[in-house]
């Protein structure tokens, strides 16, 4: 078998790894200019499936092989310590040459019947991608085999793993959920901007019994920052629609029952959305092409702040959203705000001047930098792999401010 094989001698291997050990492979290795080390990012289809598990009721299915899917479970379940539901279209050697028409149709009827979700959100790996694989098509032709019936909200996204990264995985997904849910969305009468004085705009139950806004989370993996921003925006009098809301579905409580479909945005809510007075995306990297959906065709105004991490950013989110709700700051916000301010000068002689790194994706990064700043603390690396030219003008804003 080694003949066969053409393996090298033990004397081969022994002579490579010595060398590989000294200076000359060091300096080679490190003279490379296209080489990615463990990237701190993820590939699209990973921020697919978090978008789609934001809404209530929602199957994420990728339309790709078990292999990948597994990768995803696993993935987000090691991270929230909760039981990830996805499935695939288990995508083998045949389906890459014939095409993947046959398994996508088999495996929504399966799994609608298995189940039984309100809306099954569609995504890809490379596999089907590399292969062209159409999902409108197949999904039409789905309908017509009467694998899914005429109608079912089967939103879908194309999310190749070989460009972009979970960021924008997420943001194709939620666009795509966001334009099916909405389709009418541009034949609505705009209500958006400005409050109708003459009318109460709360008799209106879609909306609801204070001024409404929709808040778009982004990729976030802390769930406790969607409760917090809500509980924020509720002591201002405001009601808020999630667009993506997996913190039930990504942090439940332990009853002793198990929900396949624990919370999410109700699909009503979403199909509601553009009445509402604006839109608040907390992430700006992750929610591009939603963010341009709400403004373009909703016609909606986006309160576009910074990250709300630390005093600054937090205050700009707190005042844009007074100001398009014509609300006012509670006492309990600005007691809440001078608490923070007594902790930021208990610690400064901890943090103050310590040098810091930070790692991260874009918004994350940015919130942590301003922060950092507030703090007096001096971040002297910064790595994200999925920022871009506009992540490292913003930086280089914050830093030289």
């Amino acid at each position: 078998k080694r003949e066969l094989e053409a393996a090298p001698s033990e004397e081969e291997v022994a002579q490579t790894l010595e060398w590989s050990r000294g200076w000359e492979y060091r300096e080679r290795n490190f003279a490379r200019e296209a080489a990615v080390i463990n990237p701190l990012k993820a590939c699209q289809p990973l921020g697919a499936v978090l978008a789609a598990l934001g809404f209530a009721g929602t199957l994420p299915y990728v339309h790709g092989s078990q292999g990948c899917v597994a990768y995803f479970r696993s993935h987000l379940s090691r991270h929230f310590k909760e039981p990830v539901p996805a499935v695939s279209s288990s995508m083998t050697e045949d389906a890459a040459v014939f095409g993947g028409q046959a398994n996508l149709i088999e495996g929504v009827e399966n799994a609608r019947a298995l189940y039984k979700p309100d809306m099954i959100a569609v995504s890809t790996t490379c596999m089907a991608e590399v292969i062209g694989d159409d999902l409108a098509m197949f999904l039409a032709t789905a309908e017509q085999k009467g694998a899914l019936p005429v109608g079912f909200p089967a939103p879908y996204a194309n999310t190749p793993s070989f460009v972009g990264t979970h960021l924008t995985g997420y943001d194709s997904m939620l666009f795509s959920i966001l334009s099916f849910l909405t389709k009418d969305a541009s034949l609505t009468k705009d209500e958006s901007l400005t409050k109708d004085e003459s009318a109460d705009p709360t008799t209106d139950p879609t909306v609801g019994s204070n001024p409404r806004i929709n808040v778009l989370p982004g990729f976030d993996p802390y769930v406790g920052n969607v409760r917090e921003i809500r509980r924020l925006l509720g002591q201002l009098g405001v009601d808020v629609t999630v667009l993506g809301d997996h913190s039930d579905t990504l942090d439940s409580p332990a009853d002793g029952e198990y929900r396949l479909y624990p919370g999410g945005t109700p699909l009503a809510e979403v199909a509601a959305a553009p009445k509402a007075l604006a839109s608040l995306p907390l992430q700006a990297f992750s929610t591009r092409r939603s963010r341009g959906l709400i403004r373009d065709t909703w016609g909606q105004k986006m309160l576009d702040v910074a990250p709300p991490i630390g005093i600054r950013n937090t205050d700009a989110m707190l005042m844009a959203v007074a100001e398009a709700t014509g609300t006012d700051i509670p006492a309990e916000v600005t007691a809440e705000r001078g608490r923070v301010i007594d902790a930021i000068t208990d610690s400064h002689p901890y943090v103050h001047g310590k040098r810091v790194a930070v790692a991260g994706d874009p918004d994350l990064v940015l919130g942590l930098l301003s922060f950092l700043l507030e703090l007096g603390a001096e971040p002297t690396h910064i790595l994200c792999t999925s920022g871009d030219a506009e992540f490292e003008k913003a930086a280089y804003e914050l830093l030289n401010a």
